[in-house]
């Protein structure tokens, strides 16, 4: 077996370890050290913030085990596989159902990062608990649908989701331009932390974890010309976004 088709297998392997990543990568970020240097720390609040908004609703969502019931479809997992996939939604034109999963998402970013609610939060413990259910909840509905054929039975166009992905990555960008322009922290417990840039730079790379996958292999799988199937994953980064069993990413036809 060539190193070409062992690495998406390796990769493939990890897939069971994505949810419960999730899950224990909110934990570390939400309890003690972590969740209470937050307050004061902006470096750490920051990354708190990206977990919650990007990283653990990507986590979930491709490491949730109806996945890796498609990934593996034995009998025992298929059924349930088949109950938990997000139903089709065709009454709904595809700007309406992108309009539904990204604006509230959207919103709930900006909400959360407002300097009087950040200071609130910097206060109050449960409102980072309400932070972490609110932005993890909107941020799964928004990669269902980022996800696409491997969770939607029917998926949103591809140059659609790769457009989603950037105004989602985008957002978060803007917010950590804002914040490295302030020249005094979000909240006021922060005023005296001075390293916006560090804060600022954890805020650019996990989106851009998360999301430049996306963007790149639906971009590249479209102007490739392959076909998108429920049972088909298109190249190294499978689209959505994440490692698996597929062949090489083929480029655009043009550049053949």
């Amino acid at each position: 077996m060539s190193e070409e088709v062992t690495m998406p297998l390796r990769f493939g392997r990890l897939r069971p370890l994505l949810l419960p990543g999730a899950l224990a990568l909110s934990l570390i970020t939400t309890l003690p050290p972590v969740g209470s240097l937050a307050p004061q720390d902006e470096v750490a609040q920051a990354f708190q913030f990206v977990v919650f908004a990007a990283a653990a609703p990507a986590l979930l969502v491709l490491g949730w085990p109806a996945l890796l019931a498609r990934a593996s479809p034995s009998p025992l997992v298929l059924p349930v596989w088949r109950r938990l996939r997000v139903p089709p939604v065709r009454s709904r034109r595809p700007a309406v159902r992108a309009s539904v999963a990204l604006l509230p998402s959207l919103a709930l970013v900006i909400l959360w990062r407002v300097p009087v609610v950040l200071a609130a939060v910097s206060r109050d413990p449960v409102l980072t608990a309400l932070e972490l259910v609110t932005l993890i909840a909107a941020g799964c509905v928004l990669w269902t649908e980022l996800a696409g054929p491997r969770v939607a039975r029917d998926p949103l166009p591809r140059p659609l989701r790769a457009a989603m992905a950037a105004v989602a990555m985008w957002s978060i960008w803007a917010i950590a331009y804002i914040t490295g322009m302030s020249s005094t922290g979000l909240s006021h417990a922060q005023a005296a932390v001075p390293d916006h840039q560090l804060a600022v730079g954890v805020m650019w790379a996990v989106p851009a974890v998360c999301y430049v996958p996306v963007i790149f292999a639906t971009m590249m799988s479209w102007l490739g010309g392959r076909e998108e199937s429920a049972g088909e994953a298109v190249g190294l980064l499978a689209d959505p976004a994440w490692p698996d069993a597929a062949g090489r990413l083929q480029p655009p036809r043009g550049w053949r």
